[in-house]
């Protein structure tokens, strides 16, 4: 992808604050299909409002799984999957279990994970590993796990803990992918200075709440 361009499809057009109004998601899907963006991601409450608005399916609706701790249980992550699908989502963003992961519990996290996988067949899933709370050796363990689950990319960060998506942590998250999983670049992504580097360290999907500003740096950088 070019350094200088940062395309469309790349971006999840987010909006996940809890005092989200509908009007707020009337919004957010409009610019995502003015723009062309790959998706929409909110909170489940929002999904037949999105569903409807963007019904001709050329934005994804995504929404969250477990959010934004991940530590619930995994019967619930997978009701929670199940009912956002009938609803209309047709991309989930779910959180692992930190915890889980942290104490070595590499079967409950996989099985966690396949939950929600098997409970949307044929729909991408990205797993949240919430990179800030890990050590780098914990982040390629998770990262091994999400391809073990079948999921289909691997997520830096909620944007609701400590920190989010670093350039360091996306290239890692990429190597050990190794081109099996997507690898999503999320929290603190607000320009695009910040989104041509998440992408040039191997990012191929971008959620940021700021997609439109970043369109508009990049058309006025064309114009300059």
């Amino acid at each position: 992808m070019s350094n200088t361009n940062t395309p469309a499809r790349l971006i999840d057009h987010t909006l996940l604050r809890p005092d989200a109004t509908p009007e707020q998601v009337e919004r957010l899907c409009g610019e995502a299909a003015e723009f062309g963006f790959a998706a929409v991601c909110v909170n489940s409450g929002h999904v037949p409002l999105c569903r409807k608005l963007l019904a001709d399916g050329k934005v994804a609706v995504c929404t969250v799984i477990g959010f934004p701790l991940g530590a619930n249980l995994r019967e619930a992550k997978a009701a929670e999957a199940e009912a956002a699908v009938r609803f209309g989502a047709t991309e989930l963003d779910m959180v692992m279990n930190i915890g889980w992961l942290k104490a070595g519990a590499d079967e409950m996290v996989v099985s966690d994970i396949s939950r929600v996988v098997n409970a949307a067949p044929g729909l991408v899933v990205k797993v949240i590993i919430e990179t800030c709370l890990l050590t780098d050796a914990e982040k390629e363990r998770a990262t091994r796990l999400v391809v073990s689950a079948g999921a289909h990319f691997v997520k830096t960060s909620t944007g609701f803990s400590t920190g989010g998506a670093t350039v360091e942590d996306v290239a890692l998250l990429a190597r050990v992918a190794g081109g099996r999983l997507g690898v999503k670049a999320s929290g603190g992504i607000r320009d695009l200075a910040t989104a041509r580097a998440m992408v040039a360290a191997g990012a191929t999907r971008l959620g940021t709440s700021s997609g439109v500003k970043i369109f508009r740096q990049q058309e006025q950088s064309k114009e300059d």
